[in-house]
């Protein structure tokens, strides 16, 4: 069984919305974290979902799922303080029901533009791996800083890379690391794969896609709107070319 865990339980601070979480923004029609959703629905080797929410906007998810038709969501429960607590909460929602070679992938709900390739990808890398993280080699130069002010350190951007998601886990193994990091005390890890690391583990990773973009400022959003618009445009012309009616 290849199970999905959304968590979605953030008010988007960095995002500079005061009335809607980011995930409940509307883009293309349809709130973000419907587009996000609808990948994982449609995708033949997706079993079931469980949905970690913002408490108070619950019943206006589950109003959006079924307007959307969005199946396959198995639970819904309430997010937590960060986004570690939230994906703890999806995964105990799953974990009376699943056999120790099952998989889970665990994915923020504000990456609209994830392909169903890179969830083929994550699920094959995983059952082959035990672990997987969609990762891209960074372009940039990267610098460290304690203070914002001062650097004194930087990295080869060679081997620098920047995480994605959904990153992929057996079910077993995931909720052994949840446990632990009760035990240990670790209340904040950045994500799945930070947690993994932070115990010891030693995680998969292989080539995610640039355009999987998360959500999260303002700008993310005007990058996402115009990958839409885009689209929009390659559609539009291709008809022109197909009818001759190019200038």
């Amino acid at each position: 069984m290849v199970s999905v865990v959304i968590f979605a339980g953030g008010v988007g601070s960095r995002f500079q919305s005061a009335d809607i979480p980011k995930q409940f923004v509307e883009v293309e029609g349809k709130p973000i974290i419907i587009h996000t959703l609808e990948k994982f629905c449609r995708h033949p080797m997706v079993d079931r979902i469980s949905i970690a929410c913002l408490e108070s906007w619950i019943d206006v998810l589950k109003e959006q799922l079924e307007k959307y038709g969005i199946t396959k969501v198995s639970a819904i429960v309430p997010g937590g303080a960060n986004g570690h607590e939230s994906i703890h909460n999806g995964l105990m929602a799953l974990a009376a029901d699943y056999e120790k070679e099952d998989i889970v992938l665990i994915c923020d709900g504000v990456r609209p533009m994830i392909s169903e390739q890179l969830i083929t990808d994550c699920i094959v890398e995983t059952r082959q791996n035990g672990t997987a993280v969609p990762v891209t080699q960074s372009i940039d130069s990267v610098l460290e800083s304690f203070d914002g002010s001062n650097c004194r350190q930087n990295y080869l951007r060679k081997n620098m890379f920047i995480t994605q998601a959904p990153q992929g886990y057996y079910m077993d193994k995931i909720l052994k690391a949840h446990e632990e990091a009760e035990k240990r005390g670790i209340t904040n890890p950045i994500s799945s794969a930070e947690l993994l690391i932070e115990l010891g583990e030693t995680i998969h990773i292989f080539i995610g896609e640039r355009q999987n973009i998360k959500v999260t400022t303002p700008e993310d959003l005007y990058t996402l709107r115009a990958g839409y618009y885009y689209e929009h445009y390659r559609k539009f012309a291709k008809e022109e070319l197909k009818y001759g009616l190019e200038k």
